[in-house]
């Protein structure tokens, strides 16, 4: 449907450029004006801002174990990414003090994905931030943050950052650009709404990835290894003949640590290859031509889940591009609830199990992973559920994970390997404690995505009103 907008000539030789966008936005913005239940002022004004800073722009050194370390392509709208696993050391940490995290600071993407919004929980612990992003400290007895970090992931906003970059220009939020964002403040009550919301969310999340540690708890618990008295060497040598047999030129094949972990596990249980107990399709490549951003979505398109829209063992309700209707029927990825999907390419190991909420279509470098319906005897207790945390845990999928990789050109792959991963069959006891754990984790998963939905619905309500 086209739309017409007039304006003055006056008001094209001020703004000095040629946009209907920015005329459109400029009408939205004025109706919020006129309100007296909603006052409108720019996020670098004192009674909002107390403090807005990034990290450090110099280069980290990343560490096996330390603090955590944030990066732009973890904060999601509404949330943090807690599996990219960078750390730097406790000195340094001590060192970046302006860029320390704490709890209820407002944490928002300057580049790459822009103008993701999160805030930092309680019980997140010490962690710091990259230069890709700002942390922005608020007066609370004048706006929520969580209402604040609401209305960043808003198309409000999102309408506002499109403003600021135009033809093919490398978009960067500087600080008097976000200073500039237009904040629409309504009455506390809505906020305090949005802010209960917000913090439930957090509280599943919290209780979620619980669950989903001590399944894998009880997992490891549960092979009977002392993993600990499994060295890791500092040199290694092959055979000849083992090399000829793999085929493969590639130390992680032959690491000495990763095979006597699979050799103890053999040694305590049967095991089975995955391939035989689960079909594994990989999605697909749609074309960039099809790809649709947020602001240009029809709400008939689905997510086009990649890589790195995979963290925290979910996806990404807003990754950065949806397909059309159209192609997600043509290519009948046929993925249901309950399905895993698995990281093949890249950042390989990233995995989530599939909520209702999650109307998906996924690139190739991603599987998804279904048991099949008929299982020999001595699989029959296998769940989903169980599948999921052999993938998850440091033994099994981790070690697996590194041990088929491979670099083809400049991108690490398992190839078509994923097949070939062994599932232990460990006692039905324990896998139905793990199915539990993790079907409940999923569950409030699934509750969490359901409000985070409702408080976008309300921000977008509020903006349309």
């Amino acid at each position: 449907m086209l739309t017409f907008k007039t304006t003055t000539y006056r008001k094209l030789k001020l703004a000095e450029r040629l946009d209907p966008k920015y005329f459109f936005l400029e009408d939205t913005i004025n109706k919020f004006s006129k309100r007296k239940d909603i006052e409108v002022i720019k996020l670098g004004d004192k009674r909002i801002l107390k403090k807005i800073t990034d990290g450090e722009h110099a280069g980290q050194v990343f560490v096996e174990k330390g603090i955590t370390f944030i990066k732009n392509s973890s904060v999601k709208d509404f949330d943090i990414s807690l599996t990219d696993g960078f750390y730097i050391s406790a000195p340094k940490h001590a060192l970046l003090k302006r860029s320390v995290l704490k709890q209820e600071d407002v944490l928002f993407t300057t580049i790459g994905h822009i103008g993701s919004s999160a805030v930092v929980p309680k019980n997140f612990g010490e962690a710091n931030i990259n230069q890709n992003l700002v942390k922005i400290e608020i007066d609370r007895t004048f706006v929520n943050p969580y209402y604040l970090s609401a209305y960043l992931n808003s198309s409000l906003i999102k309408t506002q950052i499109n403003c600021l970059f135009t033809g093919n220009i490398h978009g960067i939020l500087t600080y008097p650009k976000i200073k500039n964002l237009e904040i629409i403040k309504p009455t506390d009550k809505f906020q305090e709404l949005i802010a209960n919301k917000y913090l439930k969310a957090y509280e599943l999340v919290e209780k979620s990835n619980l669950l989903i540690k001590q399944a894998i708890e009880i997992l490891n618990q549960s092979l009977r290894i002392d993993f600990s008295k499994i060295k890791e060497p500092k040199s290694f040598s092959v055979n000849l003949k083992n090399l000829k047999a793999k085929k493969y030129w590639c130390p992680n094949f032959y690491y000495p640590k990763y095979l006597s972990t699979f050799l103890e596990i053999k040694k305590n249980w049967s095991t089975v290859p995955l391939g035989k107990i689960a079909t594994i399709k990989k999605g697909n490549e749609v074309g960039s031509d099809n790809y649709n951003e947020y602001l240009e979505m029809s709400i008939t398109d689905y997510p086009f889940i990649r890589t790195s829209d995979l963290y925290n063992y979910q996806v990404d309700l807003f990754p950065d591009f949806f397909i059309p209707k159209e192609i997600f029927n043509e290519l009948q990825q046929d993925i249901k609830t309950n399905d895993i999907i698995f990281t093949n390419d890249g950042k390989i190991g990233e995995l989530a199990i599939v909520t209702p909420s999650d109307k998906i279509i996924i690139q190739s470098h991603i599987k998804r992973v279904r048991l099949k319906t008929k299982l020999e005897p001595e699989h029959k207790n296998v769940t989903q559920q169980y599948v999921f945390t052999v993938l998850a845990s440091k033994y099994l999928g981790e070690y697996q994970v590194k041990n088929n990789t491979v670099v083809q050109s400049t991108l690490p792959t398992i190839s078509n390997r994923l097949t070939e991963f062994i599932i232990p069959i460990i006692d039905k006891s324990s896998i139905d404690k793990i199915t539990g754990n993790v079907k409940e984790a999923f569950e409030l998963k699934e509750e969490r995505k359901i409000i985070i939905a409702e408080i976008k619905e309300e921000v977008e309500k509020l903006i349309r009103s």
